[in-house]
């Protein structure tokens, strides 16, 4: 199958199956998805949407963040991912939202990724989610389904999976393929065992096309059968070293 034909199938797929994907990260306005985004990293959503009602009630705007301290911070987030950094990062992001971008997020690639904690990944989903710009964030779920589902080829960083997307995608669908692939990552195409057996874009996937082989599923059945022999022989020699200390003691 040719690539571009693989995007044909992703794109028709998803645009009639997922049409109105969104951020699962709950927010009211730009700054309360910056700082959301920004805890985000190497965090689940679910985790940050526990947190971000209490720390957007104590700051609900960019001049009530930047007036205070990361100490004070940290105590809101403190079961996120890197609390101490992101609690730096949070208000310095916005004691610079403030002096230089008079409390206004910007729109711009280049100004977003000026402010402390924030990236390519974070700057694209606030220029795409916000603003409806061309641009698509490439997070860990992006980076691993585009990969596996053959959208992108000998894609070794973030952006070399994002060159390609830009490039294959139709521009119109980048901002919303950006959901479409994290959604599929978190639920289906998950990175341990992904679920195949229920996966409805299988039948175009290069991921399913390699590990669904004869051979490669004669493999997986013979290192199953040989896992299941070493435990069965672990356990054996468990109880006979067991046996042994006992006799020992006596």
């Amino acid at each position: 199958m040719l690539k571009q034909e693989r995007y044909q199938h992703f794109v028709d797929y998803f645009s009639k199956n997922q049409p109105d994907a969104v951020t699962e990260l709950h927010y009211g306005n730009p700054f309360q998805l910056l700082v959301a985004v920004i805890l985000s990293a190497q965090c689940t959503d679910k985790r940050i949407n526990q947190v971000t009602p209490a720390l957007f009630e104590r700051f609900p705007s960019p001049e009530s963040l930047a007036a205070s301290t990361p100490e004070e911070v940290f105590t809101y987030i403190r079961s996120v991912s890197y609390p101490n950094n992101k609690a730096k990062h949070l208000v310095g992001m916005a004691k610079m939202l403030v002096e230089k971008f008079h409390s206004q997020v910007p729109e711009g690639l280049d100004e977003l990724q000026q402010m402390p904690g924030v990236g390519r990944k974070t700057a694209n989903v606030i220029a795409s989610v916000i603003f409806e710009a061309p641009a698509i964030a490439v997070d860990t779920h992006v980076f691993r389904v585009a990969n596996r589902i053959g959208l992108t080829t000998n894609a070794r960083t973030p952006l070399a999976v994002e060159k390609q997307l830009v490039e294959y995608l139709p521009v119109e669908t980048l901002g919303i393929a950006h959901h479409w692939l994290i959604l599929h990552g978190r639920y289906i195409c998950i990175a341990r065992s992904p679920k195949c057996e229920v996966c409805p874009i299988s039948w175009f996937c290069k991921y399913y096309t390699r590990t669904h082989t004869e051979t490669y599923l004669q493999k997986q059945e013979a290192l199953k059968v040989k896992k299941t022999k070493d435990q069965k022989k672990k356990k054996a020699l468990d109880v006979i070293s067991k046996e042994l200390k006992k006799r020992s003691v006596k």
